[in-house]
């Protein structure tokens, strides 16, 4: 099983830059993610709408077919659970002072960490930067 975080997912149904490499591997494994990645991903892909890269059908069609993906089990959602945060605790309190990590990477890479994943997928190079500081290997196949 493969762990791709928001900017893997959202290339999933999106042509945005690197979109062909992320499916291939796509195709090569079971998908999952935090739970919090499919609020993100729906957020991205509104923000796509009032930047004007889709129009409100297209936005439709994107909500549509990733709630229907969701639902037919396409990616296994790792829950937010009180480990996953007891895991960002104490790695934020560990974490060097040159080491940038917005909370909703952290609690991917926390996720991923106590769902027993060794590495994580993703186009964000902070969360990528931090990967190992969560004892995972940060991978951009981008």
């Amino acid at each position: 099983m493969l762990y791709f975080d928001t900017s893997y997912l959202v290339r999933l149904y999106t042509k945005d830059a690197g979109w062909e490499p992320v499916r291939a591997l796509a195709r090569t494994d079971r998908l999952a993610c935090c739970l919090h990645g499919q609020a993100e991903t729906v957020a991205a892909f509104h923000r796509k709408f009032r930047e004007g890269a889709v129009n409100q059908k297209e936005l439709g069609t994107l909500l549509t077919e990733f709630a229907g993906d969701s639902g037919a089990g396409a990616f296994q959602w790792l829950p937010l659970s009180p480990a996953v945060v007891i895991r960002l605790t104490s790695t934020y309190a560990s974490l060097p002072r040159t080491v940038v990590l917005r909370a909703a990477d952290a609690i991917h890479l926390a996720c991923a960490t106590e769902g027993g994943f060794t590495r994580v997928f993703s186009n964000d190079s902070r969360l990528l930067a931090a990967a190992s500081h969560f004892g995972l290997k940060g991978e951009n196949i981008i």
